[in-house]
C-alpha cells in the first residue's frame, strides 16, 4: 500500500513540475512572432485618407482609442480626442483583467518605428515585447491586405501629439498566462476585386471586426455560432446588452431587411441633420459605433449586406437590452 502512495505521490510531483515548465515557458518564450520587419510607409496623401477611411469608419480604430462620450446614443468620440487612448475593458464588463486601449498619436507611438507599429496591429505583440489582448483584435487585421495596414499606420503618424498617459493592460489568472498563446503571425490577403461582391464584403466584415461583437463569447473564449449574436456587454449601472443576430435568419435574423433597408440604418447616423440623443442613466444604450460606421460608403456597406446574406441562417433569438434592476 505504501509502495502504491509512494507511485502516486511522485507522480503528482512530476505533473507538477511539468505544469511549472510549461507555465515559464508560455510566460518567458512566447509570445513568439518574430521581430518588426524593417519597414517605411509610404506618407503619400492618398495613402494617409485611405487610412484616415479605414481607422475612423471601417477598422474603427478611433472607436477604442479615443475619449467616448456615454452620455450620448453610441458613444461617440469626443472631438479633439482621438488616438489619446484611456477607454477601459474590465472586469465589470466581464472581460478577465484590465485591458486600457493606448495612445496612438505620436506622443507615444513617436518612438515606434513602422514595423513595431505594423507587427502590435497584425500580431498582438507591442514595441516591448507583450501580448495584447484580443479585445484589439489583431487576428482581423492580420488578414487583411498589407497595404491596408501601412495606409493606417501613416494616417496615425499624422495625429496631432495628445499628452496621455495610459495605465498599462493587465490580465486576472489564468489569462496572464493565455493571452501569450494568443499572438500569431500574420495571414495576410489581398483586396478582393469590388466585382466579386461576396468576397469584398467578406473582406470588409473581417476588417470591420463584425464577427468579433456579434458572435457570443465568455472571456474570450467563442461560445455561440458566428454572426448569431448574443455576446453579452455589461454597462456600468447594471444594465446589459448583448449583440443583435446579424444572420440571414428570417425570424431572429437579418433575413427579410432588404439591402437599401441595411445600408440606410447605417447612413442614418451620418446625416447632417442627426444629432445624438442624450441618453438617460438606465435607458437603452448601445456599443455599436454607428455614427463611425455611417461615412462607410454606400458600396462598402452593400457588399457587407451581401456576405452577410450569403451565410447560413442561425435562428437566435436575442433579447437586446435589459435595463438595471
Amino acid at each position: 500500500m505504501r509502495k502504491v502512495f509512494k507511485i502516486i505521490f511522485y507522480g503528482v510531483i512530476v505533473v507538477i513540475l511539468l505544469l511549472i515548465l510549461v507555465l515559464t515557458y508560455v510566460k518567458t518564450m512566447l509570445p513568439s512572432v518574430g521581430d518588426p520587419q524593417d519597414l517605411k510607409v509610404e506618407m503619400s496623401q492618398e495613402n494617409i485618407e485611405r487610412g484616415s477611411y479605414l481607422a475612423n469608419h471601417v477598422m474603427v480604430c478611433m472607436d477604442c482609442h479615443s475619449t467616448r462620450d456615454w452620455s450620448l446614443f453610441a458613444g461617440p468620440p469626443v472631438p479633439g480626442t482621438e488616438g489619446k487612448g484611456g477607454e477601459v475593458f474590465d472586469q465589470t464588463l466581464g472581460f478577465p483583467g484590465k485591458y486600457v486601449a493606448n495612445n496612438i498619436t505620436p506622443f507615444n507611438l513617436g518612438t515606434w518605428t513602422d514595423g513595431e507599429i505594423f507587427r502590435a496591429i497584425t500580431t498582438g505583440v507591442a514595441k516591448d515585447g507583450r501580448a495584447l489582448f484580443t479585445v484589439m483584435p489583431y487576428h482581423n487585421f492580420g488578414a487583411s491586405d498589407q497595404k491596408d495596414i501601412e495606409a493606417v499606420i501613416a494616417y496615425i503618424r499624422t495625429l496631432k501629439p495628445i499628452e496621455n498617459e495610459t495605465e498599462k493592460s493587465s490580465s486576472d489568472f489564468p489569462m496572464n498566462f493565455i493571452i501569450n498563446t494568443m499572438p500569431k503571425k500574420a495571414e495576410f490577403t489581398t483586396i478582393p476585386s469590388k466585382t466579386d461582391v461576396i468576397r469584398y464584403g467578406k473582406y470588409m466584415v473581417t476588417a470591420s471586426g463584425c464577427a468579433d461583437c456579434h458572435t457570443n463569447q465568455v472571456k474570450g473564449k467563442v461560445v455561440g455560432e458566428s454572426f448569431a449574436g448574443g455576446f453579452e456587454f455589461k454597462f456600468p449601472d447594471g444594465s446589459v446588452l448583448h449583440s443583435a443576430n446579424i444572420t440571414p435568419d428570417n425570424e431572429t435574423g437579418i433575413g427579410e431587411w432588404t439591402k437599401e433597408e441595411f445600408v440606410k440604418r447605417f447612413k442614418m447616423y451620418g446625416d447632417s441633420s442627426y444629432m445624438p440623443e442624450h441618453v438617460k442613466p438606465g435607458a437603452y444604450q448601445t456599443l455599436m459605433p454607428w455614427i463611425m460606421y455611417s461615412s462607410m460608403t454606400t458600396e462598402d456597406l452593400s457588399a457587407i449586406y451581401e456576405y452577410l446574406h450569403s451565410l447560413k441562417p442561425v435562428e437566435n433569438e436575442i433579447v437586446r437590452f435589459t435595463p438595471a434592476k
